[in-house]
């Protein structure tokens, strides 16, 4: 009988979530060290950084909304919001890695002194916190999915804020790269 990802037990689950948070962040680390490596064809992705801001700052809304839905117990509009918060992170990722496989050359941050301190921290942070947010928004999702909504509260109080800054601190590193240019 086979059983989907929500029947699993929970420590196949566990198992499931870090394969796949440690493959994502394995291939986007390897993308990024090795710029335009997997290069297929020319495709413009001129316009990626600009689509990856507006994406995270949509992200940050919907997030943020979800957030209000559910302190004011409207889990239709909750769930709706989350699961679109998630859909448009994967296609976040899924265009970030386009861009990096197709961007030989890395855009650097101009600035000097406090300002690439404030930079080098929100940069840090965000990479550090996104590979972080992959498995943690899973097991949310899962666990609401479950109905384990004690569990899913748990680690939602953990996921929300953290997933929050990621897409905050990725329209700031746009912003700062692309916006604030000398």
């Amino acid at each position: 009988m086979k059983r989907s990802i929500v029947g699993m037990s929970d420590h196949t689950l566990r198992i499931v979530i870090s394969a796949v948070a440690i493959v994502i962040s394995a291939l986007v680390a390897f993308i990024i060290l090795n710029p335009g490596v997997l290069r297929f064809g020319t495709v413009d992705v001129s316009y990626a950084p600009a689509f990856h801001a507006f994406i995270n700052g949509t992200v940050a809304v919907l997030l943020s909304i979800g957030y209000w839905a559910i302190r004011r117990r409207k889990i239709t509009i909750h769930r709706t919001l989350m699961l679109s918060a998630f859909a448009l992170s994967t296609l976040f990722l899924i265009s970030y890695v386009i861009y990096h496989t197709q961007k030989a050359e890395p855009v650097y941050f101009s600035g000097t002194g406090l300002a690439r301190v404030v930079y080098l921290l929100i940069l840090v942070t965000h990479i550090i916190l996104a590979a972080v947010i992959v498995p943690l928004a899973l097991f949310t999702i899962v666990r609401a999915w479950r109905n384990e909504f004690a569990r899913h509260r748990r680690i939602a109080q953990w996921t929300l804020p953290l997933w929050l800054y990621v897409a905050l601190s990725g329209v700031a590193v746009y912003v700062m790269l692309y916006a604030w240019r000398s």
